[in-house]
């Protein structure tokens, strides 16, 4: 089972999106600066994340909410929640 999942920067309001098998775990790496696009954006909070079955689909997912109909999609359960 994998997390496809969005962190907000507190510090600058941006979205980071990205996949993981273990959501706490890559939580913590994020924001002890181990991964090197949030390392400077730190600190960060998972604003929504959902599961699914497969890499295969986790790649897909993560791909869809990198595009512009997957930021209006997040942007839309973030702001009816």
């Amino acid at each position: 089972m994998y997390k496809v999942y969005v962190l907000k920067s507190i510090a600058d309001g941006n979205f980071y999106y990205g996949f993981t098998n273990n959501l706490s775990r890559r939580l913590k790496e994020h924001n002890l600066g181990k991964i090197k696009t949030t390392k400077y954006r730190r600190p960060l909070e998972v604003i929504y994340y959902e599961n699914v079955a497969t890499l295969e689909l986790a790649r897909k997912r993560e791909k869809y909410f990198k595009s512009g109909f997957g930021r209006k999609y997040i942007k839309n359960r973030i702001i009816n929640n």
